[in-house]
């Protein structure tokens, strides 16, 4: 762009004023073959002048000049409209021309327009930018810095983000170490994903396996990179029902039921401009699904009881341990609702998947212990020895898993004698633990199916589903491995087929009761 002040000047004194055009074509060591100058048409005459003393001070340099059809020089719009025309335009050759793009004359609107089109490659080349001389320097051309925007070629600026991405990894796994790969590569796309959508993120996962954790450190993060103003707002949906669902969520006007005898604004209102995690999200009910959907597409819903809209622009991030696919099979879930929050969708592992995890899940518990109740508590090395052989074995099922770690680290801490857990302390929680996760052998038939899915569920099946279910858990309960009892119940269909994923498919068939491996053993 011409430069309308620092490029003016008229008569011999003009040679003393650095002139950042004539001086950008003055420097040894960049020769500039063609110059294309950008201007409006009302500053023709100055254009000129600044082309003639540019071939004088580099006879090498062709001038081209370019009127740029906008009026007021500070309107972006008008602005970038007329330089993104010229970029459009324009013949480039990238087999055979180097292009930069000079970034120190014209308004800041214009310099600013000029970084976006090269940023975006619509000019395809590098920035130049350049400075006056120092003052004992008066009449020189100054200096110059070329600025490629691959920003992966500058060691220091990759650094940083390097570091703030571990940061932020780190963070979102508040702080642990994590050794399994696939959990690893879950919170690096999480994180990604995290700081770049505002659309609906779904954790899926056994209970106790740190859904509600991570949404909260998602919000933080967000929050720390300025994406979310307003608050966090946590509803486990399994906790409510009808009208109190209706109206912890939507919020209520007095007089709408028994019992409201005031407005209440309700969750959604609440999490205007921040984030709503609703965990357990496939025990809502249908109504409230409905109603959920409305406000996830057009931001608006309407509170029990009134006549007017309410509005709140708010990102859902949401939890269940079940398979929503199959309650929508049901009839229980709507295929629309899932359909909208599933666009990102992440399984959180139980911690009996993770078991390269176990010790330094140990190592945070020890930590999270000392700050609560400011002892710090050890293990002797035979008792660490002991406890890690057993909670990274299969016999450890962790069918709580995280509430199950952080109570039984808790209960040894509390009970070790001048902070040193011991062998002994160890033994005895063991006991307890397998005591707590042990379904009795002796328990067959329908009880051992309400034990497993709870009544309410089991109510719910019909007899042919039952007896199906019976079978299945049966055959598990006597076998070795999830491998083994899926090539004893698919066997008729594995002969038939050439590739077979028998543990898969038991895997999946689990998930529609919400059941894992390690809850069927005797």
């Amino acid at each position: 762009m011409l430069g309308t002040t620092l490029d003016a000047g008229t008569g011999p004194q003009r040679w003393e004023s650095w002139r950042p055009t004539v001086a950008l074509c003055s420097h040894e060591d960049l020769l500039v073959r063609r110059f294309e100058l950008l201007l409006q048409p009302r500053y023709e005459t100055l254009a000129a002048a600044v082309g003639e003393d540019v071939r004088h001070v580099s006879p090498e340099t062709e001038v081209r000049r370019h009127h740029l059809e906008f009026q007021d020089p500070w309107d972006f719009e008008q602005v970038y409209s007329a330089l993104h025309d010229f970029a459009s335009n324009y013949p480039f050759d990238h087999q055979k021309e180097d292009y930069l793009v000079h970034v120190t004359t014209g308004s800041h609107v214009a310099q600013i327009c000029l970084f976006l089109l090269t940023e975006s490659r619509r000019l395809p080349g590098r920035l130049i930018q350049s400075s006056p001389p120092k003052r004992r320097e008066r009449g020189g051309p100054g200096t110059y810095a070329i600025i490629d925007l691959d920003l992966s070629k500058y060691d220091l600026i990759a650094r940083r983000f390097r570091k703030d991405q571990r940061e932020a990894l780190s963070f979102l796994k508040s702080g642990i170490e994590t050794r399994n790969k696939q959990f690893n590569l879950m919170i690096e796309r999480i994180e990604s994903v995290a700081i770049s959508s505002r659309a609906p993120i779904l954790l899926t996962g056994p209970t106790g396996a740190g859904k509600s954790q991570l949404a909260r450190r998602i919000y933080e993060l967000k929050k720390g990179r300025q994406q979310v103003e307003g608050a966090f707002v946590e509803l486990n949906c399994a906790t409510l029902k009808g009208e109190a669902a209706m109206s912890a969520l939507f919020g209520h006007v007095k007089g709408a039921f028994t019992g409201a005898l005031q407005d209440r604004p309700g969750l959604l209102r609440a999490a205007d401009k921040g984030i709503l995690f609703l965990d357990e999200i496939g025990d809502l009910g249908l109504d409230e699904q409905a109603m959920l959907l409305r406000a996830l597409e057009e931001k608006v819903f309407l509170p029990l009881g009134s006549d007017r809209e309410a509005k709140s622009d708010f990102q859902l991030l949401a939890g269940t341990h079940r398979d929503l696919a199959a309650l929508v099979a049901q009839g229980r879930f709507r295929e629309d609702l899932l359909t909208r929050i599933n666009l990102w969708s992440f399984h959180l592992p139980g911690l009996a998947e993770r078991p390269e995890d176990v010790e330094v899940n140990l190592e945070y518990e020890l930590d999270l212990y000392e700050r609560r109740s400011g002892d710090r508590v050890t293990f002797n090395r035979e008792a660490r020895d002991r406890f890690l052989r057993f909670a990274t074995s299969r016999a450890a099922t962790w069918r709580g898993n995280f509430r199950d770690f952080n109570a039984s680290i808790t209960r040894m801490a509390t009970l070790a004698p001048g902070g040193r857990i011991s062998v002994e302390t160890v033994e005895e929680e063991i006991e307890r633990l397998q005591g707590s996760w042990r379904v009795p052998s002796e328990v067959t038939g329908d009880a051992l199916l309400e034990r497993l899915i709870g009544p309410k569920r089991l109510s719910g099946m019909d007899r042919v589903e039952r007896v199906l279910m019976r079978e299945v858990v049966e055959v598990c309960r006597k076998s070795r491995s999830i491998s083994e009892a899926g090539r004893v119940l698919y066997a008729a269909t594995r002969a038939r087929k050439t590739t077979v994923n028998d543990a898969d498919r038991l895997r999946k068939y689990f998930a529609r009761y919400g059941l894992k491996w390690h809850e069927l053993g005797p």
